[in-house]
């Protein structure tokens, strides 16, 4: 809610109020059913007092459109047009309620609503910034003729032919060998993953993977009915001595890694420990999804090849994503997978949404086709290795009393321990009110709540100086505060 009342004006803040609120619930912005912000939070984004919204409330209330208690909060109850109906309306809640998809977390739902208000310092997002896009070699692109056939129509099921074969040539690049039957075109990674839960595995399976893990922040297995089941971790990866147990223990049907720069800890799996995992799985029958998002994004040295380089049994679904290198906004992300895997999965998104945009996968097809994609990672490299190195060197200046981390060899993130004692959601609310926003360990494992995850890819440089050094100062106050108690 952008609108704020006219402190000018000759009408009564409450009755802007009430008028705006009413407004809301007539245009059908605020429906039947729907919970309403409480009053202290009105009253923080109206800037009043709080007597001013309770008294706009009390009328609303009055005229039957609010009903109001102590434990449920306001609800929303009519609007003008049904208190002339004689039927009653139809209640959205319970249909939202209804639905079978997994709402988001909370703190995913605050973090998602909080990522686009204006004067907030990002330190947690997963993309690039905004100053690392290439948007004007994006235009030439768009400007110079192409060999590359352009269609505003729908691409075949399996996506547009041009892109898979330089997909299949980029990933020969890196050990995978595959042909373009193999490889279909997803609107990232994030929608492999709804493929796969529904066109592969039945309700009521588990699937294993490191804890904690991306896969924990977004509900694409779970509104399933999946489980998902966490194995730990060390430094070079996920610990493979668990996985013959849990998958027995747990009916596993496949295992799911980010074994390059994982997310959230950036850790990378070393090359004896790929080695294992594949023998292991080879020997259980136990599949892999490979999600390879960031695997381009090293700094110093070359990643070990993928799990899908080593895999004569094709036991590996292999995930990889332009969103993380060159643009989230294209939505562009393939999975390379037997034919027979990728026919079923391509037959699923045709029902979901005929196929991923065209003009997204033209560009993408001629950024790998002219060489342009390898000639940005350079410079996306260059960029994120000093952003590293900044935010490593801010960390050592403000938080070595108070927390630890290891320095990524790649990615977007350092998983940083805090090693005092704060509460978590205190902090959370107290940044973000200062215009700080975090992603906290808990959203990724919810053992995790001594964690932040600190990206150094979106933030400006003056806001990863002012906001880790302010973080800092924040944690300490709390801290103090918390021992004074």
């Amino acid at each position: 809610m952008e609108w704020k009342p006219d402190l000018s004006s000759e009408t009564p803040l409450y009755s802007q109020i009430k008028d705006f609120i009413k407004n809301k619930i007539s245009l059908g912005e605020w429906a039947v059913g729907t919970k309403i912000p409480s009053q202290r939070a009105l009253a923080e984004r109206f800037d009043v007092n709080r007597s001013t919204v309770v008294t706009a409330l009390s009328d609303l209330i009055a005229e039957g459109l609010l009903e109001g208690n102590t434990k449920g909060g306001t609800r929303v109850i009519n609007n003008s047009w049904n208190l002339l109906a004689a039927s009653p309306p139809p209640d959205w809640s319970s249909y939202v309620q209804a639905g079978t998809y997994y709402p988001n977390q909370p703190a995913i739902q605050h973090i998602n609503r909080a990522e686009f208000q204006d004067g907030i310092i990002r330190l947690g997002t997963g993309e690039l910034s905004p100053e690392l896009l290439p948007s004007e070699e994006m235009k030439k692109i768009f400007e110079n003729s192409s060999l590359n056939p352009f269609s505003l129509g729908y691409e075949e099921p399996k996506g547009n032919q041009y892109l898979r074969e330089q997909i299949a040539a980029y990933l020969q690049g890196i050990g995978v060998q595959t042909s373009p039957s193999n490889i279909l075109i997803v609107s990232g990674s994030l929608q492999a993953l709804q493929l796969i839960s529904i066109g592969l595995l039945q309700r009521g399976s588990s699937i294993l993977l490191e804890k904690p893990s991306y896969l924990y922040s977004v509900h694409v297995f779970q509104s399933s009915a999946i489980k998902l089941v966490g194995l730990p971790m060390d430094e070079e990866g996920i610990q493979t001595n668990q996985i013959s147990r849990y998958k027995e223990g747990y009916n596993a049907s496949l295992l799911y890694t980010i074994p390059t720069f994982h997310n959230p800890t950036s850790k990378l799996m070393s090359e004896p420990r790929r080695q294992e995992l594949m023998r292991i799985c080879a020997d259980e029958g136990l599949p892999i999804i490979e999600d390879d998002a960031y695997r381009e994004l090293w700094f110093e040295t070359p990643p070990p090849l993928p799990l899908k380089s080593r895999d004569p049994n094709a036991l590996v679904l292999y995930l990889g994503s332009l969103s993380k290198t060159l643009s989230p906004g294209l939505r562009i992300g393939w999975v390379v997978a037997p034919e027979p895997v990728i026919d079923r999965l391509a037959d699923i998104k045709m029902q979901n949404d005929y196929g991923s945009s065209s003009v997204s996968q033209w560009a993408a097809a001629e950024w790998l086709g002219r060489g342009l994609y390898q000639e940005h990672l350079v410079y996306v490299r260059e960029q994120l290795k000093r952003r590293r190195d900044l935010t490593v060197q801010l960390l050592k200046t403000n938080f070595t009393e108070i927390a630890s981390w290891s320095v990524p060899a790649g990615g977007f993130y350092i998983w940083v321990r805090l090693t005092v004692d704060v509460p978590m959601q205190m902090l959370f609310e107290r940044a973000l009110k200062a215009g700080i926003l975090l992603n906290p360990g808990s959203i990724y494992d919810r053992n995790a709540g001594s964690y932040l995850r600190i990206s150094y890819a979106y933030a400006k440089i003056h806001e990863l100086e002012w906001g880790i050094e302010y973080l800092a100062e924040m944690i300490k106050e709390l801290v103090g505060v918390s021992k004074n108690k």
